[in-house]
């Protein structure tokens, strides 16, 4: 589930679009939205790994901190071969309006590395991970940038990385990055949090709509942690999720699919497969093999793209026939793709909103390291919920206010605490009077 490699317009710019479209609505100073424009700093390195055959190989490796006037970096790292700056600093532009969405003590950052993380031993994860903060110590620390888990890197990953970090500073940093092992400093609840913050605002905003769970039809584009998380609550809950997929292709039962057998089948077999499963015997069910396109197309009622960025554009828009969209991956929607979306009808629940669920949780890990305090699962949880629900609430009220579709009503929530903050520091009106 790659980027289109035929889109040439830079995703960052794209994605400024979105910032654009809010400004209308907010009575901002000049100087913060001069400010909001650029990256404050974007880092390229180069990451020299020896091998396990012996040989060297140079890695790229980014680390973008977008703005930091509400409080440090956060952001997570991103392993995949499609890994660009651009990509990066677009990651942590809409960190920026995430944290400041949700009300976090936090700015937005984000890093990655061009690699297939599938093609090196355990090994040679290890040393990678441990090379890029090497190389990029010098622009981290728990009150200045602090990572988190992305695509294709885990918990394991975040405990070298901050256990690299400490090697460094020759001290314990738990907090420079979050998303660890519970045995490292990590947080309960961590793990589930991107899921259980989506599954949180799907079931405030449907519960503005009359419809029946247990007729509501699910579609879900990405089965990795989030998106497999995410398709056993909506499955638990009494929803009909009838299709799903990985980067290799997706499955399609239109009598639903059996959403835990299709999880364990596919971490025995590496295959999607849809099964049903009693005990240890997997018995496979009708189902159709589908593509990602084919999956984004289907006759669903809600539509989740957990994949990667650009997945729905102006060249798929019109074929999209869920009436509700909710994003759970970063900017699965282009800027040129809302458009046709909003003129067609169709809601769409922005990213920034969705999936701050990840940040939120690891917002609190961050409370806990310093502290020295740790929640249990249940208050995690429970903290979990009344952020994501007090927050999407004043978006769709904002929304309905200012007549705006609900991802430019995020915008506006989110431009006001950055505008803010960073006219608290002086703006042209404070210099000129």
């Amino acid at each position: 589930m790659h980027s289109p490699q035929e889109s040439k317009t830079s995703l960052l710019s794209d994605a400024s679009k979105r910032l654009q479209q809010a400004m209308a609505y907010v009575d901002i100073s000049e100087d913060a939205i001069a400010r909001l424009q650029h990256p404050k700093t974007s880092l390229t390195v180069s990451i020299p790994v020896r091998m396990d055959d012996g040989s060297l190989k140079v890695f790229s490796g980014y680390r973008v901190r977008y703005e930091d006037t509400r409080g440090a970096g956060k952001g997570g790292v991103r392993y995949h071969p499609g890994v660009t700056l651009d990509e990066v600093q677009s990651l942590a532009f809409w960190m920026t309006f995430k944290c400041a969405l949700l009300d976090l003590p936090f700015g937005g950052a984000k890093g990655g590395i061009t690699v297939n993380p599938k093609e090196l031993s355990k090994a040679e994860l290890e040393r990678l991970s441990r090379g890029y903060i090497d190389a990029i110590a010098d622009a981290i620390g728990v009150d200045i940038d602090i990572l988190a888990p992305d695509v294709y890197t885990n918990a394991v990953i975040m405990g070298w990385m901050m256990d690299q970090y400490s090697t460094i500073q020759r001290k314990l940093c738990r907090g420079v990055v979050t998303g660890k092992p519970l045995a490292l400093g990590g947080s309960k609840g961590r793990d589930t949090a991107t899921a259980m913050g989506a599954f949180t605002v799907i079931q405030a905003m449907l519960s503005k709509f009359k419809l029946i769970t247990e007729e509501t039809t699910v579609a879900i584009q990405g089965f990795g942690n989030a998106g497999s998380i995410l398709a056993g609550l909506l499955a638990e809950a009494g929803y009909k999720v009838v299709a799903v997929s990985d980067s290799k292709g997706g499955i399609y039962a239109p009598q639903g699919l059996d959403i835990a057998s299709v999880k364990e089948h596919k971490n025995q077999s590496r295959e999607m497969k849809a099964v049903y499963c009693q005990d240890t015997v997997c018995s496979i069910i009708e189902h159709q093999v589908i593509s990602n396109q084919e999956l984004l197309a289907l006759d669903v009622d809600i539509l989740i793209p957990a994949a990667l960025e650009n997945q729905v554009n102006q060249d798929n828009a019109a074929d999209i026939k869920a009436k509700y969209i909710f994003e759970v991956a970063n900017g699965p929607i282009n800027s040129d793709a809302d458009q046709i979306l909003s003129q067609r009808g169709i809601y769409v629940f922005p990213d920034i909103l969705v999936n701050a669920g990840g940040v939120t949780v690891s917002y609190f890990e961050w409370v806990q390291n310093r502290s020295g305090w740790y929640w249990t699962l249940d208050e995690v949880n429970q903290r979990l919920r009344d952020k994501m629900q007090i927050e999407a609430e004043q978006v769709w009220q904002l929304s309905q206010e200012l007549n705006i579709s609900i991802r430019t009503a995020a915008y506006v929530h989110a431009l006001k605490r950055l505008g803010i903050a960073l006219d608290a520091k002086g703006n042209r009106n404070y210099f000129r009077s």
